[in-house]
Parts: structure tokens; sequence; C-alpha cells
């Protein structure tokens, strides 16, 4: 495996690999940094949807916000630069790049591809309505794949959505798994990483990244003030992260579901 894949992307680059070395992936993807023969190192990453976390990392870089560079593209594999990290979280330049990415929209709700996070289905087929994107794609994009009795509350929760979210927020570009080992603090700026992106309510990757730490409060300071309201719209964008845990290590999550349920009114 390491022989073929120092082959194909020297072949990609133009440019021998002197070693390459492992890095946790995630479920979706194979990760390897690779030291160039000029001592450049690359990072490689394979699997199937590769392809599109590459098209997604571009995006993201062309709104602005730092992100990898995907240098090439080939099938299933894409190879990105090597970022070194800083000794220290960068919140305030973290809160000014999710405001760039964030005021990048797009035409309607949701992405040109669908995605997964391992085994779970990701739909991303545009709505033009907002509270039904987040009900029909995200809350019960499978609903027999819940607790029956979860299921039941989180279709009561469906059902409201459109007395809670507003139907036309900006559908802003959202980075779409935002916790904070998707994210690469250097120096002087932050990386986003691992996205899963589509287009929606800025305040989902807030809640995403609040849900799982405590950004320091030169984070808020830098991205600025929320929309009137967001302190009882965050436990339903809470939800989806939450149901995803559930389904993906069990039952562990129960009680924050039950939680984020019980702090939505359901």
């Amino acid at each position: 495996m390491a022989d073929a894949l120092r082959r194909r992307v020297g072949v990609l680059l133009g440019e021998d690999v002197a070693d390459t070395r492992p890095l946790h992936g995630g479920d979706l993807s194979e990760l390897h940094v690779l030291t160039l023969i000029s001592g450049r190192r690359v990072v490689a990453k394979s699997g199937r949807l590769a392809p599109v976390e590459a098209r997604m990392l571009r995006t993201i870089a062309e709104a602005g916000c730092p992100a990898p560079r995907v240098i090439a593209l080939d099938d299933n594999l894409f190879v990105m630069d090597f970022l070194e990290e800083g000794a220290r979280p960068a919140w305030a330049a973290l809160g000014h790049a999710l405001r760039r990415l964030h005021q990048a929209t797009g035409p309607h709700y949701g992405w040109s591809e669908d995605y997964a996070f391992g085994p779970v289905a990701i739909a991303n087929s545009p709505t033009a309505d907002w509270p039904a994107f987040w009900a029909a794609r995200r809350l019960l994009a499978e609903p027999d794949a819940l607790p029956g009795d979860i299921r039941t509350r989180v279709e009561a929760l469906a059902a409201r959505l459109p007395d809670l979210l507003a139907h036309r927020p900006a559908p802003s570009l959202l980075h779409g798994d935002l916790w904070g080992g998707n994210v690469l603090h250097g120096t002087d700026r932050a990386w986003l990483i691992d996205p899963a992106c589509y287009y929606g309510d800025a305040e989902v990757d807030l809640a995403m990244l609040h849900l799982f730490g405590a950004p320091g409060a030169a984070f808020s300071d830098a991205y600025g003030p929320l929309r009137d309201g967001w302190q009882a719209r965050r436990p339903i964008y809470q939800l989806w992260p939450a149901l995803v845990h559930l389904r993906l290590f069990g039952q562990g999550y129960r009680g924050m579901v039950e939680r984020l349920l019980r702090a939505a009114g359901v």
C-alpha cells in the first residue's frame, strides 16, 4: 500500500516521495503524510468520498477562509499541503475565519453532492425552505435508525420547526462538521479541515462547535453578534450531531439526545 501510494503521489506531483507515514483519517478515508525528495511535506487522503471532500476544501478556500490547499486530485485520492500546528488555540483567528466562511452564500439550502459520517448518510438535496431542509435532510433523514421513543420526539420537534426556525435565513457556506478536532490552530491562523459542507443557517456550525467544547471568549468577540433568539435555536441544531453520535457510538449519547430534546421543548 505504502509503495503504491508513493508511486501514485510521485506521478501526480512530478517528484519522488522519500518517506510516508500514516495518520488517523477517520471512518471514510486513509490519511498519510509524505515527505518528498525536496524535503517538502504533503498529505495524501484517499477514500470513496475523497473527491467530494477535495471540492469542499477548495470551496472553503475560495470563500477566503483558511483551509489546506488541494494540490492534486485523482480519482479517489487528493494531495494537500501539510500544515504545522501552533502551541495554543488561535480562537480569535477561528472567529474571523468562520465569519468569512459564513459570509459566502449559496442559492439554496443543501449541497450538490451527498456525503456521509461513516455509515451515516448525509442527504444534501437542495430545498428552498430551511425548516423543511433541517427536518427532512437532517433530523428525520433516516427515522428508522432511531430508537422508537426518540424517533417519536424528533418527529414532534420536526413538525414544529416552521414555528421555531426562520424559513429563509441566509444560506451560508457551512463547514458542516465543526468540532475542535476539525480545526488546526496555527500561530496566527486557524485552518478548517475534514469538512462536510452545505449551505444553511450559520448558527449550525456555531452550535456544533459549542456542543463538544468551549471556544475561548476571543472566538465570540471575533465572530461577532448573533441573531436574536439564537439560544432557543441552538439545541435544535445541536440535536443533529447528537443523533449521529447516538447512531455511531451507541447508548452513551442517549442522555445528550434527551437533554437537547428537552431543551428544544419536546
